[in-house]
């Protein structure tokens, strides 16, 4: 027999054999009995057929299918609901020209997108269409860069990108801000994609110059009368960040020195106290800049600054000189005092921004911590030295009031030194911090306590400053900042690190508790001196604006 024949079944059982054990994977085992369908319905069904029992509910023929746009079948105009739009329409915001453009930005940023006064829409050919939404997306978010680094609050950066971005005809577009991201998005219409970009902020620095620069950019892209192209206002962007600071290096080593030596002549201090606190101010100064030249961060770089002072007030006191070591220690504490933090914290909180305000008080809170750490370090190894520091020692606040208002006025002049402010603002701020001393000893001569007098202090100065900088259509950070340097706490402050290093802690917290207290009465004072000016001054905005906030109903 062949190998062929032997391949092939010779029976019809063998085939019948062969042909069982080749079976399909899907075929029905033996033995399972499967209901057969009736009238020669498929075995496959779809997927989204409906299952057997299911009662689907038809849709009356009385009720046809409407388009979005229909009323509901429970509408009833009989009893209609209010709606959003009043009978007397919505009320037209007067946004003159001579108004700031930080109150009609702050307007337009409070209102609906839908209720924004928006130019009519010119239709432009394609030779004129305009500068690409990218680049001035790009603009507007190095423009806030600038202003978010150089201390602005964030209600502040908001108006100015807007403005921005409204003066090259993106209207419908809305900025965020916080503390470390810029993020603004742009949407033409509701059937267009919007377009979005972000820009982080990392490095920040002092330089209220180039504020002010930044500041007078924005007021002339937001003048319809001043028409700047996009390449021109990248040119001056760019210009703005090669400016060199105005004062140099040993110039600001030398305004610290000065400012250090004005505060211990506010709080009593003689002509030595005056040299010793200069000198002490001076030494941290120049080793805080040899840290931050390491790149270490600010928070040791607070802490260095903070020993010199501090170890200067000792070695007097164990030398048994006859001087006030207390105010040697205060004068060095008040150039380090985070006040420009502080003051920006506590508005963006006021304002509705609260995870700005969030971090900006929780980096004052290292700041703060710095110093404590560096002054509490020398303290302690001055009393293990044997350094007899009472800190039930009063520093006199009203004995020599003429001595006291020109140290102020020299406080205020060269904290706006250090703060690399325009020559044209120093002297406004120097009278400004003038007249916040003598209001504060005033109300302190007359019984008041000091946070009371600090916070009036502190509102006056926030209302000259609002007013300096709607005179000049400038930031109003120059005009106050500096101002409110001679009421920061910086004796409350010492004493209380004083009694924690003498193992008194409760009135060492007490001390510190009252230091915070006067921080926050300066911080909110100047916010409330800015927010009555707007209230009270006439301007074609002020009544519109809106709260940050709809709080309890209302």
């Amino acid at each position: 027999m062949t190998e062929a024949e032997h391949r092939k079944p010779q029976s019809d059982e063998a085939r019948s054999f062969y042909d069982s054990e080749i079976t399909s994977e899907f075929a029905v085992p033996d033995g399972l009995a499967m209901p057969r369908t009736v009238g020669g319905e498929p075995e496959t069904t779809s997927e989204f057929a409906l299952p057997k029992g299911l009662d689907v509910p038809q849709p009356t023929a009385a009720e046809p299918e409407g388009s979005a746009f229909t009323a509901p079948r429970t509408y009833s105009a009989k009893d209609a609901p209010p709606a959003f739009t009043p009978p007397t329409g919505i009320p037209v915001v007067s946004l003159t020209k001579d108004v700031p453009w930080q109150d009609r930005m702050r307007t337009m940023l409070r209102m609906p997108v839908a209720e924004r006064p928006a130019p009519e829409p010119v239709h432009k050919s394609e030779d004129d269409a305009g500068p690409a939404v990218p680049r001035v997306l790009d603009l507007t978010l190095r423009i806030g860069e600038l202003l978010l680094a150089g201390g602005e609050g964030a209600e502040d950066v908001e108006a100015a990108m807007f403005a921005v971005c409204r003066s090259y005809g993106l209207d419908r577009c809305e900025p965020n801000v916080t503390f470390t991201l810029l993020s603004i998005s742009y949407q033409p219409s509701l059937v267009d994609d919007p377009v979005t970009a972000s820009r982080t902020v990392r490095r920040r620095g002092t330089d209220y110059t180039r504020l002010a620069a930044v500041f007078q950019l924005v007021d002339d892209l937001s003048d319809p009368e001043t028409a700047i192209s996009l390449e021109d206002a990248y040119r001056r962007l760019a210009e703005i960040r090669r400016n060199r600071h105005p004062y140099p290096t040993w110039v600001l080593t030398s305004a610290s020195g000065l400012l250090a030596g004005a505060a211990s002549v506010l709080v009593g201090g003689d002509l030595l106290v005056f040299v010793a606190a200069m000198l002490g101010a001076m030494l941290g100064d120049r080793l805080a800049w040899l840290c931050a030249g390491r790149g270490l961060p600010e928070f040791y770089q607070f802490t260095v600054a903070a020993m010199p002072p501090a170890a200067i007030g000792i070695a007097l006191t164990l030398a048994h000189v006859d001087v006030k070591a207390s105010a040697v220690i205060t004068g060095g504490l008040f150039a380090l005092l985070p006040g420009r933090a502080l003051v920006a914290g506590v508005q963006d909180g006021l304002t509705g921004f609260y995870i700005t305000a969030s971090a900006r008080l929780l980096e004052v809170m290292y700041f703060f911590v710095g110093i404590v750490v560096g002054v509490l370090v020398m303290l302690y190894v001055g009393v293990q030295l044997g350094a007899h520091l009472n800190p039930d020692e009063a520093l006199s606040t009203a004995s020599r009031p003429l001595w006291q208002i020109a140290a102020s006025m020299l406080l205020s002049l060269t904290f706006a030194v250090l703060l690399q402010q325009e020559r044209s603002t120093v002297l406004a701020v120097t009278l400004n911090g003038g007249v916040a001393w003598c209001v504060y000893g005033a109300m302190q001569t007359g019984g008041f306590s000091p946070v009371a007098s600090t916070a009036v202090a502190a509102g006056l100065v926030g209302l000259f400053g609002q007013l300096l900088s709607r005179y000049r259509f400038a930031s109003a950070l120059p005009y106050t900042t500096a101002a409110i340097g001679p009421l920061l706490p910086g004796s409350a402050t010492y004493f209380g690190l004083l009694s924690i290093a003498g193992n008194e802690v409760d009135e060492g917290l007490v001390s510190l508790s009252k230091a915070a207290a006067l921080a926050m009465a300066i911080a909110i004072g100047v916010n409330l001196g800015s927010e009555i000016s707007r209230l009270f001054l006439r301007v074609g905005s002020a009544g519109k604006r809106r709260a940050a906030k709809r709080t309890r109903g209302f």
